[in-house]
C-alpha cells in the first residue's frame, strides 16, 4: 500500500501543476474575452480570439517538435508556464488592442511549446500501466478547472478590475511552474550535442517523422482518424452560443448554466474512470467514449428546449473523458519518446489547418443554410466517422497496439 502511494507521488505533482495551470487558463480566457470587448466594442474582434491559437500552430508547429526533442521536456515546460505568466501581466499595460494581440500571439506560441512537451514528460514521469488512470484523473483535473476557473475568474472581477484579474491569474502559472521544479529530471541532455536549429535541421527531423508515419501506418491512421472526427466537435463548439441562444431559445443564464452541467457530467465520467479504470480495456474507453460522445452532439443538435439539449451535454461531457483519457494514452503508448515532440507538433499541425478551415467553413456555410441544419449534419457526419473509426479500433488484429503491462488488469471489453 505505502509502496503503491510512492509510486504515485510523482505523478500527483505533475497532475496538481497541470490542474492549476488549466485553471489559469480559463480565468485568462475570462479576462482576456472582457478586457478585449471594453476595448473594442466589436464581437468580431472577441471571435478573433478563437482563430489566433490555430493560426499560430500553424506557423510554429514545423519547428516545435525539433526544438522540444533535443531538450530538457521539463525546463521547456517550466519556461512555458513562466513566460505566459510575464505575458499575462503586460496585457493590462498594454496601450492598444494591437498591443494585446501581439501578446496574445507570443502567448500562443509559448503555448504551442507546451503541448508536445508536457504530453512527453507525462510519458516519461507516468509508468505504462499507471497511465489509464492517470489520464482519467488529468480528465478530472481539466473538468473541474473547466467549472472552477470561470467562477474564480468571474468572483475576481465582480471584487476588483479585469486587470487585477490578470495579474492574480499570473501566480497561477507561477506557482504550476514552482510544482513542476520538484519533480524528477527525466531524460540527460548535453547540450553539446543539441543540434542548430537550421532549415536542413526541421526538414531533416520533419523526414524522420514521415518515415516513422509510414512505417507506423496504423497509429498514424488511428489518431489522424480521431483529430478528423474530433474536428466536426470543434466547428460545432465555435457555433455553440449563436445556436443555443438563437436556434433553442436559451437565455444566458440557461447557456451558463448549460455549461456548468457539462463540467459536472466531465468531473463523474472522470472520477468513475479512474476508480474503475482497471475494469475497461483500452479499445473499449476509446469506442464508447468517441461513440457517446459524437451521440451526444447528435441530441444537441437537434434539441428543442433547455431538458433535451441538457441530455445531450450530459452524455458527451460524461463520455468525452473515457475519449480523451482512452486515446490518450493510446498515443503514449505506441509513440517513441524520443519522437514524441516532433510527432506530436506534426499532428498538431494538421489539427490546427483542419480548424481553420472548418471554422471558416462553417461560418460561411450558416449564413448560406440555416444553423440548424448545418449543426445537425454535422452531428450525422460526426456520428458515422465515429461508426467507422470505432470499426477500425475494434479490428482483432490491432488488439497489439491497445496492450497495458498489468497482468491484474479486469478488462470489460
Amino acid at each position: 500500500m505505502h509502496e503503491n502511494i510512492g509510486q504515485w507521488k510523482n505523478p500527483a505533482v505533475l497532475l496538481a501543476s497541470l490542474g492549476i495551470a488549466s485553471i489559469g487558463d480559463f480565468i485568462y480566457l475570462v479576462a482576456i474575452n472582457i478586457i478585449v470587448y471594453q476595448m473594442t466594442g466589436s464581437a468580431a474582434a472577441v471571435a478573433g480570439l478563437w482563430i489566433i491559437g490555430p493560426l499560430v500552430n500553424i506557423l510554429t508547429k514545423f519547428w516545435t517538435g525539433s526544438f522540444i526533442d533535443y531538450r530538457s521536456k521539463k525546463k521547456v515546460i517550466m519556461v512555458t508556464y513562466l513566460l505566459r505568466a510575464g505575458l499575462i501581466v503586460l496585457i493590462p499595460l498594454a496601450p492598444t488592442i494591437a498591443a494585446i494581440y501581439a501578446i496574445l500571439v507570443l502567448l500562443s506560441i509559448a503555448k504551442s511549446f507546451f503541448g508536445p512537451s508536457s504530453i512527453t514528460y507525462t510519458t516519461m514521469l507516468v509508468p505504462k500501466m499507471k497511465r489509464k488512470r492517470f489520464n482519467a484523473i488529468r480528465s478530472v483535473t481539466s473538468s473541474g478547472a473547466f467549472i472552477i476557473g470561470p467562477a474564480i475568474g468571474g468572483t475576481l472581477l465582480l471584487v476588483s478590475s479585469v486587470h487585477t484579474t490578470l495579474w492574480i491569474n499570473a501566480i497561477f502559472f507561477v506557482i504550476a511552474a514552482l510544482l513542476l521544479g520538484w519533480l524528477p529530471e527525466k531524460e540527460a541532455i548535453d547540450r553539446e550535442s543539441i543540434p542548430a536549429m537550421t532549415f536542413a535541421q526541421v526538414w531533416s527531423d520533419f523526414t524522420v517523422v514521415k518515415e516513422f508515419i509510414s512505417q507506423n501506418k496504423y497509429i498514424a491512421f488511428i489518431y489522424l482518424s480521431f483529430i478528423l472526427v474530433m474536428i466536426f466537435s470543434f466547428a460545432m463548439d465555435a457555433q455553440e452560443v449563436v445556436f443555443t441562444q438563437q436556434v433553442i431559445g436559451l437565455s444566458e443564464v440557461d447557456y451558463s448554466l448549460l455549461i456548468s452541467i457539462t463540467g459536472i457530467g466531465s468531473v463523474s465520467g472522470g472520477i468513475l474512470l479512474s476508480v474503475f479504470s482497471s475494469r475497461f480495456s483500452l479499445r473499449a474507453m476509446i469506442v464508447l467514449g468517441v461513440m457517446m460522445t459524437a451521440a451526444g452532439y447528435v441530441i444537441y443538435a437537434f434539441s428543442w428546449s433547455f431538458m433535451t439539449i441538457t441530455v445531450g451535454f450530459l452524455i458527451l461531457g460524461f463520455f468525452n473523458v473515457f475519449m480523451n483519457a482512452g486515446i490518450s494514452t493510446f498515443y503514449q503508448n505506441n509513440i517513441p519518446v524520443h519522437l514524441m515532440g516532433r510527432v506530436t507538433s506534426i499532428f498538431q499541425l494538421i489539427q490546427s489547418g483542419l480548424q481553420v478551415i472548418f471554422i471558416l467553413g462553417i461560418g460561411i456555410l450558416s449564413d448560406l443554410i440555416s444553423l440548424r441544419i448545418t449543426i445537425a449534419a454535422l452531428a450525422i457526419i460526426m456520428l458515422g466517422s465515429a461508426i467507422v473509426f470505432s470499426y477500425f479500433v475494434m479490428k482483432p488484429l490491432k488488439a497489439e497496439f491497445y496492450l497495458e503491462e498489468d497482468a491484474e488488469t479486469e478488462v470489460l471489453v
